[in-house]
């Protein structure tokens, strides 16, 4: 079906899942149920209806270049510069289709979402396509199982046309605990899935009726690919311009051409701990293990490792998320509360909520397994085979290169040396220099950083195979 293209929105931060969820590595780009991440499920389950190669993710430019790179590396996608909500990155994602020619149905899908009934939701899928081939803009809302106050609400009106679609008589925000308890009551109200069928044009022509200066920024993005320019840079010139604002409050709550399909699909928005716990495999005692875990007499527990061994006692009713870094431990019915934690984070101005001590790069990887008030820093680099770190200088800091397996060429000011396992190289504060990888086996160094100020971002690049 080449007319219908998945649209993936996947730049949102993941707080509500810290400390696993990081500002440069987000829930989307993390696996939390099986091996695979969420995003690559979510593009998964659309087939066979959708291929891969009509998925297009709109994303943050900084997870591009960054920690999710190759994460993204095999689909087409849309950078943003910055953070503006649904209704830009939708709005983007429409008008990049239609400048591609033709006017496809898109199917708009958050990247971090869980759906176990993946058969029912093709069935849906495919009724929504055929309403919105017609014009119709189509929501999926989702069976209520309790009265839950983190989920926005859509009231079903008379049926609309097709099978299984339902007319929308009004949206509700969140709503408080005694609103949710009547709206179950009455029994036609549905979640806000968050997730979206309906043409390009539909939903532009839509944008353009209750938000003007979103579809004004995107006319002059398209206008200045008519004359020529790519599209991700006049993305880059203009969308800083975008007010933030999401399509359900901007479009969709004002739109008289909504139309909803009813779906009882096994949905999570993982929007929380307590809702990984939910949709986990569990033991006998209700417990949700993952890693290296001993639970003795433990009760509906959520225990994760990452990169210790977790041994629990007499739990019950709580989540522990071990990192490398930081643990977290909540009773079960608080961890909506985790983004309290990542606001207390930033007011310190500390860094356990940006990255990880294992960073990802396009590159390869590092680990940072020290780090001292007194000047220096200890990490592990390695360098993917083929792979080159950019050419880059530093104003506060040397740095020592110890190759503990495979062999590093090193650029050193003027100088190109071939470093072997055993043997070690030194690099001077301002030098040009450059790591890389020209065996068929990954490098691994030890690095030792020396100077007044050791932050990621003393680094000035001159040439860079990523676009840095």
């Amino acid at each position: 079906m080449n007319e219908v293209k998945a649209v993936i929105l996947a730049g949102g931060s993941g707080s509500r899942l810290w400390p696993l969820s990081r500002q440069q590595l987000p829930k989307q780009f993390l696996a939390l149920d099986g091996n695979a991440t969420l995003l690559q499920t979510t593009i998964d389950r659309l087939a066979p209806t959708i291929t891969p190669g009509n998925v297009l993710i709109v994303t943050q430019e900084a997870h591009a270049k960054g920690e999710a790179y190759h994460a993204l590396l095999p689909y087409l996608s849309l950078y943003e510069p910055a953070g503006r909500n649904t209704a830009p990155a939708i709005a983007l994602a429409a008008a990049y289709l239609m400048e591609q020619g033709g006017d496809p149905v898109m199917v708009v899908l958050p990247a971090d979402h869980i759906i176990k009934d993946e058969v029912r939701f093709r069935m849906h899928l495919d009724i929504a396509i055929k309403a919105a081939q017609s014009g119709e803009l189509v929501t999926f809302g989702i069976q209520p199982t309790r009265p839950d106050t983190g989920f926005g609400y859509i009231k079903a009106s008379s049926p609309s046309s097709g099978q299984g679609v339902l007319g929308v008589e009004r949206f509700t925000e969140k709503p408080d605990l005694a609103t949710a308890e009547t709206f179950l009551k009455e029994g036609d109200f549905y979640w806000n899935s968050g997730m979206f069928v309906w043409r390009a044009s539909a939903i532009l022509e839509e944008i353009e009726r209750f938000l003007p200066e979103v579809f004004r920024i995107v006319q002059l993005i398209r206008e200045e690919c008519r004359l020529g320019s790519d599209f991700q840079q006049a993305v880059e010139k203009h969308f800083a311009a975008m007010p933030s604002i999401s399509i359900d409050y901007g479009v969709l709550e004002r739109s008289d051409r909504v139309s909803l399909i009813p779906c009882d699909i096994g949905w999570s928005d993982v929007g929380s701990w307590q809702a990984v716990h939910e949709i986990s495999g569990k033991d006998e005692q209700g417990n949700a293990l993952q890693g290296n875990v001993i639970a003795v007499g433990c009760n509906n527990s959520l225990i994760r490792a990452e990169k210790r061994l977790v041994a629990a006692i007499g739990l019950e009713d709580l989540c522990v998320i071990e990192t490398a870094d930081a643990v977290l431990i909540s009773k079960n019915d608080q961890t909506q509360r985790v983004r309290e934690v990542v606001d207390e984070l930033k007011k310190q101005g500390a860094t356990e909520h940006i990255c990880h001590t294992k960073v990802n790069r396009p590159w390869g990887n590092y680990t940072v397994l020290e780090e001292d008030s007194e000047g220096f820093k200890l990490k592990r680099i390695e360098v993917a085979p083929g792979a080159r770190l950019s050419l880059q200088s530093h104003s506060h800091r040397s740095e020592h290169w110890v190759v503990v397996s495979g062999t590093a060429t090193v650029t050193n000011g003027d100088k190109v040396t071939t470093v072997h396992m055993n043997q070690s190289t030194y690099i001077p504060i301002g030098a040009k220099h450059r790591l890389e990888n020209l065996g068929t086996t990954p490098l691994h160094i030890v690095e030792i950083q020396v100077g007044d100020y050791l932050g990621e971002d003393d680094i000035q690049r001159f040439d860079d195979n990523y676009g840095r």
